[in-house]
């Protein structure tokens, strides 16, 4: 049952994937009116993610970010529902990598890569770096990603992001993987969405970070050092609708030779750099700081390393 069923909503995505780009782009714009004004979807934490990240803004400059996000969420699903039977041709005719001889030097000298991103613009086109790799065709090319709660649309989104020949690898099994990557001499790049906010027993540094707080991932950073990993922030820009811009720009190919957490730090300024750049094209949606430093440090201290409670 539970495969026809997918297979069912498999058809209906491919059939509207068939569909050409400005066709979809109407369908975001009817969703995006039904989305905002309709339904309302997470309006409450959208406005107050933006006007607490921006105090030195206007409410008619905030709601204006808002409006912008709502219409960039609707292009960035349709746009990822395409990859299911856009051409590879057609896809790199939209986006343009930049960088990527950074990357292939890298591999040249035998050091793989990692990629450090936040959830701006659409994260999901990454997925075609690896045709833009010429002198590594053999390079291993992934994304590492939270497992969704629904195993149909997790399947589901799988497919999407494999369609150009990048690897999903769950965040939990990584490390294996990289391992063995690196006992077959393979050559990789992973990518590693690190504005996510953690649980509790999860937070090890705490950042400023648009204006907050901020509770942050230190995961990805290990990694990195274990696997000497040369570390490129992937800046995103959008100029102008279904147009793409990924810049790869080289943070350090010594992990172990910077500070413990230095990584992380200059990863958030470069994201914060992005995000004001264009606030649009952050996803505001998320509930980022629904953790505080207040309630960590009433319930919970780090002891050798490891959060524990008090």
């Amino acid at each position: 049952m539970k495969e026809f069923l997918y297979n069912i909503i498999y058809g209906i995505f491919y059939l509207v994937s068939k569909l050409p780009y400005r066709a979809l782009y109407v369908i975001s714009d009817i969703a995006n009116l039904v989305l905002y004004h309709i339904v309302r979807y997470r309006r409450d934490i959208v406005r107050r993610n933006i006007t607490s990240a921006f105090p030195e803004k206007s409410l008619e400059e905030c709601i204006s970010i808002e409006r912008g996000f709502y219409k960039w969420f609707c292009d960035y699903f349709v746009e990822t529902v395409k990859l299911m039977s856009v051409s590879r041709q057609e896809l790199l005719s939209r986006i343009e990598f930049r960088g990527i001889d950074k990357i292939e030097e890298c591999f040249d000298r035998g050091q793989t890569c990692a990629g450090i991103l936040g959830h701006y613009g659409n994260w999901e086109l990454l997925s075609a770096t690896g045709l833009v790799i010429k002198k590594h065709p053999e390079a291993v090319i992934g994304l590492i990603y939270h497992p969704l709660r629904s195993q149909l649309f997790d399947r589901l989104f799988i497919n999407m992001r494999q369609s150009m020949g990048g690897v999903c690898v769950p965040k939990k099994d990584i490390l294996r993987y990289l391992v063995s990557f690196r006992s077959q001499n393979l050559m990789n790049l992973f990518g590693y969405i690190a504005d996510q906010a953690p649980r509790y027993r999860n937070i090890h540094l705490w950042l400023p970070f648009l204006n907050h707080d901020t509770p942050v991932f230190t995961g990805a950073e290990r990694i990195m050092r274990k696997m000497n990993n040369a570390v490129f922030y992937i800046d995103v820009e959008r100029p102008e609708r279904g147009k793409y811009i990924y810049t790869f720009k080289l943070m350090t190919d010594k992990p172990g030779e910077m500070p413990e957490f230095e990584i992380t730090k200059k990863f958030f300024v470069m994201l914060e750099q992005t995000i004001r750049r264009e606030p649009r094209f952050y996803l505001w949606s998320h509930n980022r700081w629904k953790r505080t430093r207040e309630e960590f440090d009433k319930e919970f201290k780090i002891e050798n390393g490891h959060v524990v409670r008090k």
